[in-house]
C-alpha cells in the first residue's frame, strides 16, 4: 500500500515522502493517527505542487539571508559596558546586546540566531556567529568598550 506521509515518522520517512507500507499498518495506524494519507493520483499531484512551492519559498528565504549577510559585511559593532579598573565588565555581553546593536544599525537579527563562543566578560574585541539560514552563516566582529 502506498501512502504519503503528513509528518516525519521515525524509521519510515519524512514529511511528504511517498512510501510503501503493509496495508494494516497504513489503514489501522498511520492514516487514523493523521500521520499519512492514501497515495491517490490527485494526492500525489497536490504533494508535488506543495514541494515545488516549498522549494521556491526556501530559496527565497536563503537569498534574503544571504543579502542580509552581504549588507552586514565587515561591520564592527561597538558595545558599551560598565567595567572595573582591571578591564572586567560587570555582568557579561549577551546575544541580546548584540541583537540590539545590529538593530540600531538597521539589521533585524533575532537574538536566538546569534552564537557566542564562550563568555564575554572583559573589554576587548570578539566575534559572534549569525545563523541567518541553515545554509548561510556570517561572522560579525564586535568590540566591548568601557561606558
Amino acid at each position: 500500500m502506498e501512502i504519503i506521509l503528513k509528518e516525519d515518522v521515525k524509521g519510515l520517512g519524512y514529511k511528504n515522502d511517498l512510501v510503501t507500507v503493509r496495508p494494516g499498518y497504513g489503514r489501522n495506524y498511520l492514516i487514523p493517527q493523521g500521520m499519512a494519507l492514501l497515495a491517490t493520483p490527485s494526492a500525489k499531484k497536490v504533494v508535488a505542487e506543495n514541494q515545488r512551492q516549498a522549494a521556491h519559498k526556501a530559496e527565497k528565504l536563503k537569498l534574503d539571508a544571504q543579502s542580509l549577510a552581504d549588507n552586514i559585511g565587515e561591520t564592527v559593532l561597538v558595545i558599551k559596558a560598565k567595567a572595573g579598573e582591571n578591564g572586567k565588565i560587570f555582568g557579561a555581553v549577551t546575544t541580546l546586546q548584540i541583537s540590539d546593536a545590529l538593530k540600531a544599525l538597521g539589521f533585524e537579527v533575532d537574538r536566538k540566531r546569534i552564537g557566542l563562543v564562550g563568555d564575554v566578560k572583559e573589554l576587548g574585541n570578539y566575534s559572534a556567529t549569525l545563523n541567518l539560514h541553515k545554509a548561510v552563516q556570517h561572522t560579525v566582529a564586535f568590540s566591548v568598550v568601557a561606558d
